[in-house]
């Protein structure tokens, strides 16, 4: 304890920035994927074969091996951030993309034929209606590619990516030194305490914009 006490101490700089870097990484990535998950659910929700298929080809992706989808983007997009950010907005895509489109059928259609009743259009139905009815079950989605994206990032050290993974990987390069393991064990730590964190974010965030009428 002492020794992992004294590696943390000694490198808390570089530390704070890779936590930093690696929650940057992660939250502008599942940002993008939220945006194209949920217009992409928002087309095809009321198209089953549009919500299959979209809904297959986003699966296909997450059974891509993080090192072999990696290893197929850098020689498109070089190392560094493109491709770790490219692969996590993929495999964020899944989850948020089901729970949007669960989220959107869900809603009852007696309640949108009443909103047309009354004057809105599709696009306000949209909007005031349908999207904050499903949003509980789209931030859930998000809440699941958020934690599968701090896992995946740490594989991301692997075409020289930003983050925690780097420190992970570096320990376990150098295992035998004295600072392999804290360097390693360190990493894997800070990458579980910002996931929880950050899950614990989205649990506000879903508490002051959930609708008081379907609030759990």
């Amino acid at each position: 304890m002492n020794t992992l006490w004294t590696f943390v101490v000694d490198h808390r700089i570089q530390l704070l920035t890779d936590s930093y870097l690696h929650l940057s990484a992660v939250i502008q990535s599942v940002l993008v994927a939220t945006v194209v998950a949920v217009l992409i659910g928002i087309a095809v929700h009321r198209s089953p074969w549009g919500s299959a298929l979209s809904t297959a080809a986003a699966s296909i992706i997450l059974t891509v091996p993080s090192f072999a989808l990696l290893g197929l983007l850098i020689p498109i997009l070089g190392l560094g951030v493109r491709p770790s950010v490219t692969a996590l907005v993929l495999y964020a895509l899944l989850p948020i993309l089901r729970n949007t489109i669960v989220g959107l059928s869900s809603v009852d259609p007696a309640v949108s034929d009443a909103a047309r009743g009354v004057g809105m259009n599709r696009l306000r139905v949209l909007l005031r209606i349908e999207l904050p009815l499903a949003w509980p079950s789209i931030l859930a989605g998000v809440r699941v590619s958020t934690q599968l994206s701090m896992g995946i990032l740490a594989m991301a050290a692997y075409a020289k990516g930003p983050g925690l993974g780097n420190s992970i990987f570096s320990g376990l390069s150098r295992l035998g030194s004295p600072t392999a393991v804290p360097m390693a064990l360190t990493g894997t730590v800070l990458i579980i305490v910002l996931a929880l964190a950050l899950d614990a974010v989205f649990v506000l965030v879903g508490r002051f914009t959930t609708p008081r009428g379907i609030r759990d």
